[in-house]
């Protein structure tokens, strides 16, 4: 697989997230709201689209509680291939739920869903005291080390070393810039800002194509390869294949994510994978 530039997602790609936003998620709606959802069923919000913000994944997982308890009866796995079938997302999310209970206890429903107060704990649980408060700017109510400092590191520095010696590298990541800055240091990997696009710099997210051109564009790139965790990081390179004709995108999905073995390749294949590696370690041998 040939390449002018490589594009690098951060979650699952560069930095394991399984004890540190993943964990946030479980954990955020059971401060909240006394209850949860499995650790497990979050790949399912990820394989319906149209949850590359956690934030917003977190929100949809609590509107599943809190519909449950007005006798919302389907399983999480139904719940969330609904969502995949309105189009993935929050607003998906909230419509199966307006459907499902109908408008009455849907309102009771939406009175107690209190998204601002997710992501307020959230980002406290994730970031914990010191960075909380240089990065949000605000007080806390739960005291946490933060989970942020439990995000092992996957991509080996010889692996980063000759991908940067090799290729123009690229970051396209659903974190927020200060939290992508972080992990980006803690592997070692130096990304100019105009090289990286972050939830700050793109209100779309993916898989909506314009970040992954607009730097196809800036590295001058004819063929560009986008490495991702979710199913929505492959249909990012899909989309920007069909909506620019200029360039080339390929996807290649990692199985250091959520999507794992057999079940995880078939996945990405399905979703219009160019290839599927092991890990992101993989890469320099695939792409000579």
């Amino acid at each position: 697989m040939n390449a002018d530039a490589v594009v690098l997602d951060v979650d699952g790609v560069l930095v394991d997230v399984a004890d540190s936003y993943r964990r946030a998620i479980v954990e955020s709606i059971e401060h909240v709201y006394d209850r949860t959802i499995p650790k497990a069923a979050i790949q399912g919000f990820k394989d319906a689209g149209g949850f590359n913000n956690d934030w917003e994944l977190t929100d949809a997982a609590a509107l599943y509680v809190l519909a449950a308890g007005e006798g919302y009866g389907d399983s999480l796995d139904a719940y969330t291939d609904a969502i995949a079938e309105r189009g993935g997302g929050v607003d998906a999310a909230e419509a199966v739920v307006v459907d499902a209970l109908g408008a009455n206890a849907a309102e009771r429903v939406r009175e107690r869903w209190d998204r601002e107060r997710l992501r307020e704990v959230f980002q406290q649980l994730y970031l914990g005291a010191e960075l909380y408060r240089a990065i949000e700017g605000g007080e806390l109510d739960i005291e946490t080390a933060g989970f942020i400092h439990d995000e092992p590191t996957i991509a080996d520095a010889s692996t980063l070393d000759a991908l940067t010696e090799r290729y123009d590298v690229g970051v396209l990541t659903g974190r927020p810039a200060a939290e992508a800055s972080i992990a980006l240091e803690r592997v070692g990997l130096d990304v100019p800002a105009d090289h990286r696009f972050t939830m700050d710099d793109w209100e779309a997210g993916k898989p909506d194509p314009a970040a992954l051109v607009t730097l196809a564009e800036r590295f001058d790139a004819e063929r560009v390869v986008f490495v991702g965790d979710t199913l929505d990081d492959v249909r990012t390179a899909v989309n920007a294949d069909a909506a620019d004709p200029d360039h080339e995108y390929r996807g290649v999905g990692v199985l250091t994510g959520g999507l794992t073995g057999d079940s995880g390749r078939e996945k990405y294949e399905t979703a219009g994978a160019a290839a599927v590696v092991d890990s992101v370690n993989d890469l320099p041998d695939l792409l000579d």
